[in-house]
Order: structure tokens, then sequence, then C-alpha cells
């Protein structure tokens, strides 16, 4: 079978470019390394969405919660409801190796298959790519850039590396659950756009010291029972159990330029795309969801690419009249 479109990413924005798919009647099917939503399934198991679930609904079906703010347990419900819904072709567990065109025709090797596809759409998120820290130590086994549950950390000593909101609820949720709690923060203050209802918590904890921050502070090694911290005041050596290098996420890079994808490195790593169509650099592949925006992590969410979907169905649909015209002309 030769599919109009292949999604490469099995997250919101890829079930969005399947639901717009779907409407117009294009043949289609998603490529999904992981678990449905891979992305949010990894979220903290307690986390709660900063956005309210009307700006996370997709394809015109509500999102209930119970709260303003959903969590990742009721959004995962959603997601599998949209797939319900839509009887939506996805393939999980299901990894992208290999994509090259042929003619007016891409290739994509799997690790389960081979398929072929007029038009591919590249959803991969940055989730799966954490910034990593650079120092000596960090692939001891108590050093995570994922956060998982606070029972872990009970009475034990965790330093948090960031200032951002997830560095700033996972010290407070770490705190509250009897662990002692140090924060390295690069810069000399918390991040300015952390939440307004996680703020004044956070700041209220470190003027008390309940939660110790190092301001204007580095992590210069990490041992098996210490980290060494270059700190404004000199080097310091804290008792530590375990390192949640709260850090951020990258788009990973080395599987866009796999696939061919330009990467603009001038202009925060943004890979190159029309920004209208979301076409690439290779015409018939686009790129969708939040790696539009390169390094620039904070700049897009699911509430603000939800018409990708719409943006890159309508400019197939309009190559492919462009198509029949000439075909017909001929």
């Amino acid at each position: 079978m030769v599919y109009d479109l292949i999604i490469i990413g099995g997250g919101p924005t890829g079930l969005n470019c399947a639901i717009a798919a779907h409407k117009a009647d294009l043949k289609y099917l998603i490529l999904e390394k992981g678990v449905l939503v891979n992305s949010i399934y990894n979220f903290p198991v307690n986390m709660t969405f900063f956005s309210t679930s009307p700006v996370l609904e997709i394809g015109g079906i509500p999102f209930i919660s119970h709260g303003d703010k959903p969590t990742r347990r009721e959004a995962l419900e959603y997601y599998r409801r949209i797939v319900e819904t839509y009887d939506i072709n996805i393939h999980l567990l299901e990894e992208v190796r290999k994509l090259n065109k042929e003619d007016d025709l891409f290739e994509i090797e799997t690790t389960k298959g081979m398929y072929a596809a007029r038009n591919v759409v590249v959803s991969t998120g940055y989730y799966d790519t954490p910034r990593m820290l650079e120092v000596p130590g960090e692939d001891l086994p108590q050093v995570k850039h994922y956060y998982d549950d606070p029972h872990v950390y009970i009475g034990m000593n965790v330093l948090v590396v960031g200032a951002a909101n997830s560095a700033c609820d996972v010290a407070l949720e770490c705190h509250y659950k009897g662990a002692q709690v140090t924060m390295a923060i690069r810069g000399p203050e918390l991040y300015s756009k952390v939440k307004y209802w996680i703020r004044p918590n956070i700041e209220n904890r470190i003027k008390e010291g309940s939660i110790k921050a190092y301001f204007n502070t580095t992590v210069k090694e990490i041992k098996p029972s210490t980290v060494v911290l270059n700190t404004e005041d000199g080097v310091i050596e804290i008792p530590n159990d375990y390192v949640l290098a709260m850090t951020g996420y990258l788009p990973d890079y080395s599987f866009l330029r796999k696939l061919g994808l330009q990467v603009n490195t001038e202009e925060n790593c943004v890979p190159t795309h029309d920004e209208e169509t979301l076409e690439s650099n290779i015409p018939g592949l686009y790129v969708a969801g939040v790696i539009c925006a390169g390094l620039k992590t904070s700049k897009l969410f699911i509430e603000n690419t939800r018409d990708h979907g719409e943006k890159i169905i309508s400019d197939i649909l309009k190559r492919n009249k462009s198509t029949k015209t000439t075909a017909n002309v001929l």
C-alpha cells in the first residue's frame, strides 16, 4: 500500500495531523516508537498540566477534567478516547530507522517493516532528549533527567538542578514529602516565567531556608554520595543521594538530520520549513508541533500548534489538486 501520508510521532500533534488526514479522506498511518502519547506517559506520575483542558482539546472532542488544569492521568485517558473515537490508524512500539525519497515516493524503514508514502510529517517532539549537564558523574545511577514519583525521595538528600517551572515544582513536591532539597540555579534568580501559583511558594520556602538555593551556581562533579558545586562563594561539596536535573529537553537533532532535514544553526536550530505550510527543505516532508521552535522549546506547546495538522493537510490537498489539473491538461 502507498499511503497518502505517514506521520512519525504519536503525540497530540501527530494525532491532530491524523484527524485532519481522516477528515480529508486521505490514507494515513502514524508510526510511534513508544506508547500512545509517549511523552505524556513519561511525565511525572502526579503531574498537573499548566494549561487548562479546553486549550488541549483536539479533533473537536471535549476534554473534561476534574479541575481547571488536567492531570497526566486524565490526559492519557483523553488521548486514548481520541484514538478510539476516530479509529486512528497507529502502529505503536515501532521505531522509524530510515527515510529515503525515490522520485515522488518516500520509503520508510522501521523496526518492523517497510512503508511507502507520498508525504511524511515529522512530529517527534523533544521530551526524549534531555539537556545534559556534561559533568563527571552524570552517568551515575542516582542522576535523573526525568522526575517520577516523590515517594522515592523521602528522607533523601536531593539536588534539583534548574530554575524553571519543572524544577520549582519538583523541589516543592520532594520537600513536602520529607526530602532535604537543595537547588542549584545557574542564574541570579528563578526563571522569570515561573507560574504565578508556584512562584510565591518556592520563594517563601527558599527564604525560610527549608529549601536551600544556590544562585549563580553550576554543578562541577557528581560523586556516589556527594555533589560538588561551583557557587558564587567558591567550590563546595554537599551530601547527596539523588540529582534531579530539570534542565529541559531538546529535539532529537541526530534523528532529524538522519531523515534529511536541514537545521538552521543560526536561528535556534529550527528545522528549515515554510511557516505557512510547514513543508521542510524536502518537498512532501513536513515538520509539526514543538520541533518547529528548535531550541526555543518554551515557544510552542500543544495549545498553539493545534492548527499544524490543518495547515499540512491543506497544502497536501492543494498540491494533489494541482497535480491532477496538470495531468488532465497533458
